[in-house]
């Protein structure tokens, strides 16, 4: 443990003496631990906004449109297909025992007034379980019910961005407003949700009873009045979701009366697989971009690999004299390691300082979160002890090495 101090002491000299070349050669251990910390923080992040995506959607969802239908050598592309329909959502609600509820769902945009104010906008007609399905809650005021659905009533909830932007400090309940000139009462405020998983603003919405919709603002499909575009079907467990997407498939293929032999003519989208999807992506992202990263600190080390070999070039016959007055191999060696090892922790330390900041810099300037884990920062620390301790060892074995008589020699 003495002789460890003694080293340790006249590393720390050493490295005082040149101030300037310590802080040049820790800078690329900074760079690369700064980039290592900024872009695991950016994966985090990454990995959070989908956590909350799926919080916000529900990962125990299922969604049917309407298509894929080759019909007379003709592929009729997802959605464009009318095979969808009311009825056939509430026989998925009845007879599937997997599925807690399924609700139609009709789309449309249109502009929406209030007085002097006005906004574009998306318009969904549904029932009352939409709110349940979507893991929605009301705000403000009430939600519309079936009742409402039943005799077509002109009530509509509103998105907290419409509110924004239509009432902005007026409280809406029970406020008329105009969709595609027809009068509307608003009867509740949606909680806010945040962004879906595409990026689009699920707050920047109106919700309808679906027959509102259909005959007052987007229209009957002319071919079948029952059509919906979608159907949105909530499974009773997150683990049997595919067992619950087999139930809608084969009940749907019965309904339509398909053959064995034909193309189903809908399309069912797990959201299960589609969050699966993005968190790969993301992983496969965060890797390449810490990989990257990691090229930075290989350069670092190498940096400290060289200025340590010059110094054992330079300090010859201080090492020559050291070992004449009875310095051991391993003394000189472990001397050489502490100051590489001290400057690779120096540099980890100033380089999680500078990582820390870059992701807050990132978080402000690009709207993204960014989370920084201990775990990352205390990989990050090891790791540049491991790039000192590698790339030292080379310069300080070729100093615990040297002949004491030629090193006394040199000038």
């Amino acid at each position: 443990m003495k002789r460890l101090r003694s080293a340790m002491r006249i590393a720390f000299r050493a490295l005082q003496v040149n101030k300037l070349r310590s802080a040049l050669t820790m800078l690329g251990i900074v760079i690369g631990v700064a980039a290592v910390i900024a872009t695991a923080a950016i994966g985090s992040g990454a990995k959070q906004r989908i956590q909350q995506q799926i919080a916000s959607i529900g990962s125990n969802i299922i969604i049917i449109i309407p298509g894929s239908l080759t019909s007379s050598g003709m592929h009729m592309g997802t959605g464009n297909a009318i095979s969808l329909t009311e009825s056939d959502a509430r026989e998925l609600s009845l007879q599937c025992p997997d599925i807690a509820q399924a609700v139609p769902v009709v789309r449309g945009g249109a502009q929406v007034v209030y007085e002097n104010s006005n906004w574009a906008t998306i318009l969904f007609g549904t029932t009352p379980g939409f709110l349940q399905v979507r893991d929605i809650s009301v705000a403000d005021g009430a939600p519309f019910t079936q009742q409402d659905v039943d005799s077509a009533s002109k009530v509509a909830l509103l998105g907290p961005t419409v509110v924004t932007n239509l009432f902005g400090d007026i409280n809406p309940i029970g406020q008329s407003i105009r969709i595609k000139s027809v009068p509307f009462t608003v009867v509740g405020v949606l909680a806010r949700k945040g962004q879906s998983p595409t990026g689009q603003d699920q707050d920047d919405v109106i919700l309808l009873p679906v027959s509102t919709a259909k005959r007052k603002v987007i229209g009957i499909k002319s071919a079948n009045a029952d059509a919906v575009d979608a159907i949105m079907v909530q499974a009773k467990a997150g683990e049997r979701i595919d067992v619950t997407q087999e139930e809608a498939k084969a009940l749907l293929r019965q309904r339509h009366h398909l053959m064995p032999s034909e193309e189903d003519d809908f399309s069912i989208r797990n959201m299960q697989e589609i969050f699966a999807a993005q968190a790969a992506s993301s992983r496969i992202m965060s890797i390449m971009l810490a990989a990257v990263a990691s090229v930075s600190l290989v350069v670092g080390g190498i940096g400290i690999m060289n200025i340590m070999l010059v110094s054992v070039r330079e300090r010859t016959r201080e090492i020559g004299l050291r070992q004449a007055v009875g310095a051991k191999t391993r003394d000189i060696l472990t001397q050489f390691l502490v100051e590489a090892v001290t400057l690779s922790i120096a540099g980890g330390c100033a380089g999680i300082v500078l990582g820390i900041g870059a992701s807050v810099i990132i978080s402000a300037l690009a709207n993204w979160n960014t989370v920084v884990s201990p775990g990352a920062v205390l990989l990050a620390v090891v790791f540049s002890a491991l790039v000192g301790i590698g790339f030292g060892y080379y310069p300080a074995r070729k100093a615990a090495y040297l002949d004491p008589i030629e090193a006394l020699r040199s000038e």
